[in-house]
Order: structure tokens, then sequence, then C-alpha cells
């Protein structure tokens, strides 16, 4: 049977316990000197990880954020771009959301929010409660590690995608991006408490839509899924393969041959994954640039025959479009029934929104 990654109670419990006593020894007050807003993702008990592509790190930060929130229903800010940017003191075309992460124990939303444009904007870190009130998390004198990414991209272009996504699954980081390396696509699976960061993991993919093998695209995004009780990440590409990697073999220097188990259209960005449970069946919910959210079919993760010839169209896993979701930009479970979303209306609007899990 195919199982999601999920903080069941016992997990959780273990995992309270271990980094718990992990986040008191391992995290200082100080100043994490974060220098571009990019991909977070939520640890347990309110420990949160910011990418740092700029600063090229990553950083843990304890917000404290360990209390379910009960001051609202289901989650709804319109116009949540002009809201945040009221709050930053300035206009919605002045800032950029970056990414959209729940916290699992409160139940609230973070956004890492870029104030400007280009390699001059601040980060700034949002929080919104469930009444869709929307607040700045101050990132001073606060509990926090740092880890730094070994032989990061030199070239500017490169530098933004040192970290195009991460996840924190089992007491590790995993941590998507390009490097400065022959193989520049790359996972680093980064141990919390961190410690000294070891080299990645080069990733190549064979990419049907262009009838070869590919070492310099990075995954965009990913989720992490179990299959008979091993580890894969599922990760989507440009243009858009995806692909299964086996946890396992994500060691440190190795190179890695991923099986690429579905194509999923040309001329489109992957936006955002997860991976939820429907009744008593998995499935995948992918946002994209182009062509809309798709619901993946996980039945046939274990068993589908990798692609490795070049293909017209798609092939691999079957899947939907759902219709009524237009414009999704950003997507995170909120519960194991719904997920918010950050949607782009077609008047331009920016909202967050509560959908049921298609």
């Amino acid at each position: 049977m195919l199982k999601p990654f999920k903080f069941s109670t016992a997990l959780v419990g273990f995992a309270l316990i271990a980094a718990g006593s992990a986040q008191a020894a391992e995290l200082t007050k100080g100043n994490p000197e974060w220098k571009s807003a990019g991909p977070l993702a939520f640890g347990p008990k309110g420990l949160l990880f910011l990418g740092d592509s700029t600063g090229a790190s990553i950083i843990a930060v304890d917000t404290g954020d360990t209390t379910p929130d009960t001051s609202g229903g289901a989650l709804k800010v319109e116009g949540i771009d002009e809201k945040v940017a009221a709050v930053l003191g300035t206009t919605a075309k002045g800032i950029v959301i970056a990414d959209l992460a729940v916290n699992p124990v409160s139940g609230k939303a973070y956004l890492t929010v870029a104030r400007g444009k280009g390699p001059d904007a601040t980060p700034v870190l949002v929080r919104i409660d469930r009444a869709g009130k929307p607040e700045v998390v101050a990132l001073e004198n606060v509990p926090f590690a740092k880890a730094p990414l070994p032989n990061p991209p030199s070239r500017d272009k490169a530098k933004a995608e040192s970290i195009t996504d991460l996840a924190f699954v089992d007491g590790r980081v995993f941590v998507a991006g390009l490097s400065n390396e022959e193989f520049a696509s790359r996972l680093l699976s980064i141990p919390y408490p961190f410690s000294k960061s070891g080299d990645g993991t080069s990733v190549e993919i064979y990419h049907g839509a262009h009838g070869r093998f590919e070492t310099g695209s990075p995954v965009r995004t990913f989720t992490h899924y179990k299959v008979k009780g091993e580890s894969y990440l599922l990760a989507a590409y440009t243009c858009t393969p995806l692909v299964k990697l086996p946890v396992a073999q994500l060691k440190p220097g190795q190179h890695v041959k991923g099986t690429t188990i579905a194509e999923l259209g040309n001329r489109n960005k992957p936006l955002d994954l997860i991976v939820y449970n429907k009744d008593g069946k998995d499935f995948l919910l992918l946002a994209n640039s182009n062509r809309g959210v798709m619901k993946i079919q996980t039945d046939k993760v274990e068993s589908q025959e990798g692609i490795t010839s070049r293909i017209s169209g798609t092939e691999g896993l079957p899947y939907q479009t759902i219709a009524e979701l237009q414009g999704v930009t950003q997507l995170d479970e909120l519960d194991k029934d719904h997920a918010l979303i950050l949607v782009q209306t077609s008047a331009g609007a920016l909202n967050l929104e509560t959908i049921a899990l298609p």
C-alpha cells in the first residue's frame, strides 16, 4: 500500500521529544541575517526552515507558534497582497509573495515576501492567523540556526535558483536547487540539528518532451512519499517531468538517475506540490503556471515504467485537471480535508483561500 508522509500522533510525539531537546541545544538567539525571500517549510513544534538563495543557506527559526489557532473558521483573505503590502507600508506592486506554508501545529499561514524588486529586495516573514489578520514576524533576537550550502552557484542567474524548494522529512532538511558543480541540478540532505553540510547529490533525469537526459535543470517543487515503507521524493521539473527519486540513494557526493514516471506537458512550470488522501486513496495535487491544477493518481507510482524515449503530449501516471481551480500559484495542506491556496484572479487580485481537497 502506498503511504504519504504525515505527522501521526505517535510520530509527532517522538519528534517533539527529540526535536524539543535538540532545538534547545541547537538554536541560539540572535539575528539570522536572512537575505532573500524564498521557499519555506515547517518541522515539528513550530520550527520553520527558510531557504535563503542569496545567502546560500538554510535558516531554522523557532517561531514559538505552538498553540492551535481557533480565532476563525475557513481562512479566506481577499486581496492578500494588498493587505500584506499595507502592513509593510507599501503597495501590492511593491512586493512579491515567494512561498506559502501552513504551520501544522497552529493552523496559521506563513508567507515569505520580498519587499521591493530585484537583488536589493528585503525579505519579510508574514504570519496570517485564522481570522485573516496578517502580521510581520520579527527575525531579530530570535532562536535560530543556520546551515550554509556547499558549493553554491557563482553565476548571478543561477544564484537565484540555488534553492528552489525544501522539505523537512524524518529529521532531515531536503533542499532542491542548483550548484556550481558539473552536474548542476542537485538535492541536499541536511540533518537537523544542523552540522556541517556535506556535498549534495547530483540528479540526472530523462526529459521525455526534450528527448534527452538532463542534469542542469533544477527540481521546481517536490514532496515526500512512501512506497511499501520506502521513502521517495516525487519531484516536478519545468516542462513538466514528474520524477521518482529514492531517498536511500540521496547520499553526499553521489550521482542519481531519477525515474520519470510522468510527462505532464511542455511549455509549463510546476509551482507547488502536495500529497493527500481522499476516500482511502492517495493523490498528488500539482499547481502549474500554464496547465492548471492537476490531481494525479498514485496507485502506480511503484509499478510505473520509466519514460526513456521522446514523447509528444503527456504520458505516465494518469491525472485530471481541476477545472474550477484557476490561477493557483501556491498551495499547502491545511488539514486532512482542506488545502490553503494563493490564487490570482482574472481581475488581477491575489487571494488566500481555503478549498476542499478534490
